[in-house]
């Protein structure tokens, strides 16, 4: 029951966070915080799982009972981690405390709603990387949408209302795409299925797949569920041509959302890719190798390019993270060891990374008021501990020896250049490395407009040293970038573990 605890605190959590005072309400969401990130890494500690939770692994903290009948269809209560879910769980926990306490200087409105929905969040998502059963799963899926959406449409800038409604729209359309899609294959599957229960599905899916269905052929509708569910998470994650909303959200959205919108919320669309598309389609994933990573390879240059005309700090660190999706979805289409063990590991890195990077640029935005590259210059010696971990965190972006942003690309690049998927891999994987010469660009000439120089920042506000609460969030973010880059065996080994199923139901699969 260690998994409904973690969820019901975070719920229960969020319920007395809303109606606290609000002068409390920061410190007391922050405590209670503290709770699932140690029932998090107490789990973390004693995880006993192997193998997948969808192909026959053996799950840990494994909870399942009937819930609901649904016509010939049992929608149960079915939830467990394996060592996929396992690291994006502990993420979670420890990005939404950090999150909170560096929430206390720019959040000054309306407290007690404002952690209420950052717990309610953690909830969900958590929800989202343990349930096994596709009703329970969508359930949480979509709640993470409501409360994302108030906070930025609430706390956000000037253009808040936009952002909020063009990201909840973008975000939604592609679930009820995706919703569709999945209940017309269940329904195919026939007498092969008794209920959602995901690892049901899965193995209905690999012995035989699915009839006809609506005058559909069997192949037909598979390719057309792939590809329909492929675009539906594909918004989520997301990727070039569906990646117009992220940046006008994270603009608009308060720095502790963009931090929870980027280390976590973008995880749900690849997390959900390598859950369903890439474990359940093998075949579907050897007929669009090509043209996925040819949108993997897009997304990482596009995004860069497009971080590279950016002014504002934010968008630069938001389109950067549409680049470094990209090398996500390059590392699941490899299909090897290496190739989705690398993009899982990139999953947890990019949580860490982001969130350090949009910290930095909160603390920053805090103290001059402005996020404009042309605006500031010098603040290197105004503030130079939040100077200091903005540039160690830009170093991990690009992916310095010894912090996780290295071990992740290299995990990916040496998985998709041994991949057998396809004869044009290694040109695809050639070119998305060229990617990182042009994230070095864009973030060196940011920073050196911006941390060096004279100061030259026209302000009316006294420019002071963060306090320790907008610091000590980024340290610790810090800290876990360098220990997961010096020992990537940490989570590497349980998600290689639970990694070797999926790569063995392709031909093409294998070790890189």
């Amino acid at each position: 029951m260690m998994i409904e605890a973690l969820i019901a605190v975070a719920l229960v959590g969020a319920l007395v966070t809303f109606v606290a005072p609000n002068r409390i309400a920061g410190k007391l969401a922050f405590v209670i915080s503290l709770v699932p990130v140690a029932i998090s890494l107490w789990m973390f500690a004693v995880f006993d799982g192997s193998g997948n939770a969808l192909l026959d692994g053996t799950l840990a903290f494994e909870s399942q009972m009937e819930w609901i009948q649904l016509g010939d269809y049992a929608i149960t209560w079915f939830v467990g981690i394996d060592g996929i879910s396992l690291p994006l769980v502990v993420l979670t926990t420890i990005l939404v405390s950090l999150a909170i306490m560096s929430s206390w200087t720019p959040i000054d409105m309306r407290e007690s709603q404002f952690y209420g929905l950052v717990l309610f969040i953690e909830a969900n998502l958590i929800g989202v990387f343990v349930a096994l059963d596709f009703f329970l799963w969508f359930i949480f899926w979509e709640a993470v949408l409501i409360p994302m959406y108030l906070l930025i449409g609430i706390w956000g800038g000037p253009r808040r209302k936009y952002a909020a409604i063009k990201f909840f729209v973008y975000t939604n359309v592609a679930s009820l795409v995706m919703f569709g899609s999945f209940i017309a294959l269940v329904f195919a599957l026939g007498d092969g299925v008794s209920s959602f229960a995901l690892p049901e599905i899965t193995a209905a899916m690999l012995n035989g797949g699915p009839e006809s269905f609506a005058g559909i052929g069997s192949g037909t509708l598979t390719s057309l569920v792939f590809v329909a569910m492929f675009l539906g998470f594909a918004v989520k994650v997301p990727v070039v041509p569906f990646h117009t909303w992220l940046p006008d959200a994270h603009v608009e959205a308060p720095t502790p959302a963009s931090v929870l919108l980027a280390g976590v919320l973008l995880k749900m669309g690849t997390y959900a890719l390598l859950r369903f598309n890439f474990t359940m389609f093998p075949d579907q994933v050897s007929q669009f190798v090509v043209p996925i990573a040819a949108i993997a390879v897009i997304s990482v240059i596009y995004g860069a390019m497009l971080a590279l005309a950016q002014t504002d700090l934010k968008r630069i660190v938001a389109y950067s993270s549409v680049s470094s999706m990209g090398y996500v979805i390059l590392g699941l289409v490899a299909y090897t060891q290496f190739g989705i063990g690398g993009a899982t590991f990139q999953m947890v890195s990019h949580g860490l990374i982001s969130g350090l990077m949009f910290m930095a640029v909160g603390v920053i935005y805090n103290a001059t008021h402005t996020r404009m590259v042309t605006d500031m210059s010098g603040m290197a010696d105004k503030m130079p501990i939040a100077v200091g971990v903005l540039i160690a965190g830009a170093f991990g972006y690009m992916g310095l020896p010894l912090m996780s942003g290295f071990a992740a690309e290299y995990f990916i690049f040496f998985g998709a250049f041994g991949s057998e998927a396809s004869t044009y891999m290694p040109l695809f994987t050639g070119l998305a490395m060229f990617g990182i010469v042009i994230v070095a660009g864009y973030l060196l000439f940011a920073m050196q407009r911006t941390l060096f120089g004279p100061f030259r920042l026209e302000t009316d506000y006294e420019i002071r040293r963060a306090p320790l609460h907008d610091i000590a969030p980024m340290f610790v973010l810090l800290g876990l970038i360098i220990a997961l880059g010096v020992a990537p065996e940490l989570i590497f080994e349980m998600i290689t573990d639970a990694v070797d199923p999926i790569v063995d139901l392709a031909e093409f699969g294998g070790d890189a």
